[in-house]
């Protein structure tokens, strides 16, 4: 264990001072400062709220839809904190990787850490809101542990690619722009699942990202929430392909993550 901390000591140092810096240099002259990172998810939540159930009467007919809403916007938040994060990530540190030699993936790590501090900070909302709206909580809300492990890893698939693909195709970004705007509405964030035709549901189910929203949903708010397996009339293996499909990209992406980090610091 001591030289497994001593391996890694430095790489620890380099990652909490990276966030730190972060942190800084994003709210640097901003009135608000920190307080934004709390305020823009919630202000897109009112905003989506009075639009899809006031207008749109998208929320009728499910429980607590609300914190069903606030829930899967704060994944997104997450996801997109992350992927967009990560896209520039290396080619912004350029400096700091010419000029000393330390583990790449430490730079998507720090960026990781500063969208889960965000991601715990608007977690504090979605409770306020559970305990306005006398949410239930069983047992089951344990299941989040797992679920929110697969979120990362999902989110992790995503950074290790764009990062290391944009070093040499910068196109990456404006083609990630469009496809992070396509998935927003091709995912249940402000709809239930039960809107749509059955066999297009059991296509869309099937994204990693979706399932650990609708589980996130059904362990938290309310058993009416439809997950996978209700789609799928019970059958549990059927989960083996988002979570299998999860694995297999983490493989790959951090793989050619690995394998493009060595000429990193001739091409950024």
């Amino acid at each position: 264990m001591h030289k497994l901390r001593q391996r890694y000591r430095y790489s620890v140092i380099l990652l909490r001072e990276i966030v730190r810096t972060d942190f800084k240099i994003r709210y640097q002259n901003s009135f608000l400062g920190y307080v934004w990172s709390l305020l823009r998810p919630l202000l897109l939540f009112v905003i989506l709220y009075f639009v899809f159930t006031k207008f749109l009467k998208v929320g009728t007919g499910v429980p607590h839809y609300p914190v069903y809403l606030l829930l899967g916007l704060l994944y997104w938040n997450f996801f997109v904190e992350v992927t967009m994060g990560s896209v520039t990530a290396i080619v912004g540190k350029g400096d700091l990787i010419r000029k000393i030699n330390f583990p790449k993936y430490i730079i998507i790590l720090a960026v990781l850490t500063g969208a889960l501090i965000n991601l715990s900070l608007t977690a504090v909302v979605v409770v306020i809101f559970m305990i306005a709206g006398h949410v239930s909580v069983s047992w089951q809300a344990l299941l989040l542990i797992p679920l929110l492990l697969e979120l990362i890893l999902i989110a992790l698939t995503a950074a290790f690619f764009l990062s290391a693909a944009f070093v040499r195709y910068r196109d990456i970004s404006y083609v990630w722009e469009v496809i992070i705007q396509a998935t927003f509405y091709a995912t249940p964030i402000l709809y239930a699942m039960t809107r749509i035709p059955h066999v297009y549901a059991k296509i869309l189910i099937l994204n990693p990202f979706a399932q650990v929203i609708q589980d996130s949903r059904y362990v938290l708010i309310t058993h009416s929430t439809e997950t996978i397996s209700t789609i799928y009339n019970g059958d549990r293996w059927i989960w083996a392909i988002p979570i299998g499909l999860t694995i297999i990209l983490v493989a790959l992406t951090t793989t050619y993550f690995r394998r493009r980090s060595h000429a990193f610091a001739e091409e950024v």
